[in-house]
């Protein structure tokens, strides 16, 4: 089996999930990106989207919606931080429909990307 990496997944306010894995997959202005162990150096732009981590030693997938920030990859080391990110077990798809419904009708195109990352990570977490 390949080296793990090391990821930290970090919001404004605190570490949402730190822990070694074999993959993550993010979404950034180019498009989604994949991160093995040996990935060369990058920083990109995040969008706001799903965050999947598959843990080194197997478990379950880590599942995660973040708003806009900066993925870092560096010796085996992936640095993911955003404004504010969520584990899927801390969403309420309910309040989450209603936030996005309401971003619908006040036109806030920002508030509708977060929204509808989060519901999509409601629904890959099911």
């Amino acid at each position: 089996m390949a080296d793990p990496i090391q990821i930290e997944l970090v919001a404004a306010d605190r570490v949402v999930w730190s822990g070694q894995a074999r993959e993550v997959i993010a979404r950034t202005v180019e498009g989604d990106l994949g991160v093995l162990a040996g990935h060369a150096p990058l920083l990109s732009l995040l969008v706001p989207g799903v965050v999947e981590i598959y843990p080194f030693e197997g478990g379950d997938t880590v599942f995660a919606a973040v708003e806009e920030g900066f993925l870092s990859v560096a010796d085996n080391h992936v640095s993911i931080l955003s404004e504010d990110a969520f584990l899927a077990s801390e969403i309420d798809a309910a309040a989450v429909k209603a936030d996005l419904e309401a971003a619908q009708k006040d036109e806030d195109g920002a508030a509708v990307l977060r929204a509808e990352a989060k519901l999509r990570l409601v629904d890959k977490a099911s």
